[in-house]
């Protein structure tokens, strides 16, 4: 994210500073000073936070300790730190939702599994349902389905969310964007299609197969959302649209998104360039798409850890209307996300038929 962010802004001209671990991250490269530290510690965001006029994220899990009293030294921060740690606690989303009135599955919260274990036994709680992490989730992880008494080995021990399992008819997302001055705008609805084993999205449609009158309803949404949490910059809404055509919304996630990686070559306006737009305070993009898409992740395919190959790269890169984006981490591992893949077509079905394509000859092996 970090990396594609500081190219969209290479081409304004923008000075990018980077904060991460090691400065051989995908972002080492391209921004325009890499500082090594942990951005979950206090004091190296601190003392990075002083050094740049406006402060962003590519993860919600970094140290808000330290955003607050930039924030208050008066530093610009996007988002804000304070809705940040709302967004980060699955639990205090959810709360959000409510109080606010948005469409959310009904949950409760757990202090751990063995109290899960204890209001099964109860009654409080019946099967199915999903447990979800609090804290700490990311791409699949910090997440079990629960259909059964035999799923209970797969609980987790955290706090967590615990939410009725929806009955789906599928899952969307809406990426949107707000500035300073409080323009919004939502580039159109995707369609997320996951893989099934790493709970990762594998295929991301744009546009979504559903009725005008859903996509309305779906971005009027996600615009009320970023409102209510009165953010800058991105906010991606993932949402359940349910097999009675009802919106929830599932988690949002305040920056660029995988659900909006597609926009980099389908839309006018990148999601990166939007977030850039947004937290700068300038004027918000066009959200319109040029052409239909369809974006496959690249997933490090398992059995394969190690340095990272691209087997299948020269076939691919010809294919026309194929843009292939490598993100520049070194090493793979199964299911790791290593880039993506954006097709372009005329029409959804045949973005979908070159895709399955790209997902037989493209491999990411060691």
């Amino acid at each position: 994210m970090g990396k594609m962010f500081a190219l969209a802004a290479h081409n304004w001209d923008v000075e990018t500073w980077a904060l991460d671990a090691s400065r051989s991250f995908p972002t080492g490269p391209v921004c325009s000073h890499f500082v090594e530290g942990n951005f979950n510690d206090y004091d190296d965001v601190y003392a990075f936070g002083k050094q740049v006029d406006v402060l962003t994220i590519e993860i919600e899990h970094v140290n808000t300790e330290a955003l607050l009293r930039l924030e208050s030294e008066g530093v610009k921060v996007h988002p804000a730190p304070a809705q940040l740690n709302i967004i980060k606690d699955k639990g205090l989303q959810k709360e959000f939702y409510q109080k606010n009135g948005l469409p959310t599955s009904d949950f409760k919260l757990y202090e751990s599994g063995e109290a899960i274990r204890a209001a099964i036994e109860t009654g409080d709680l019946q099967f199915p349902f999903v447990q979800k992490s609090r804290t700490a989730g990311y791409d699949g992880k910090g997440v079990a389905v629960i259909k059964s008494a035999a799923d209970l080995p797969l609980l987790l021990l955290d706090a967590s969310v615990v939410e009725d399992l929806v009955d789906l008819q599928k899952e969307i997302a809406v990426v949107v964007a707000r500035n300073e001055r409080g323009e919004v705008k939502a580039f159109p609805a995707v369609e997320m299609e996951f893989n099934p084993v790493a709970n990762l999205v594998e295929f991301l449609v744009c546009p979504a197969d559903i009725d005008p009158a859903i996509e309305q309803a779906a971005e009027k949404l996600a615009l009320d959302c970023i409102s209510a949490f009165g953010i800058c910059g991105l906010l991606a809404v993932e949402l359940f649209l349910t097999k009675d055509n009802q919106l929830l919304i599932n988690e949002v996630a305040p920056r660029p998104h995988n659900s909006g990686h597609h926009t980099i070559d389908s839309c006018y306006t990148s999601q990166f360039e939007q977030h850039l737009r947004g937290i700068l305070d300038l004027p918000l993009g066009s959200t319109k798409m040029k052409t239909a898409s369809v974006m496959v992740n690249l997933l490090g395919k398992p059995g394969h850890s190690g340095p990272v190959r691209y087997a299948g790269f020269e076939e691919a890169v010809a294919m026309e209307g194929v843009k292939i984006h490598l993100y520049g981490k070194a090493d793979t591992k199964p299911y790791r996300k290593m880039g993506h893949v954006t097709v372009l077509a005329e029409d959804v079905e045949a973005a979908k038929a070159k895709a399955r394509s790209v997902q037989e000859i493209l491999k990411v092996i060691s």
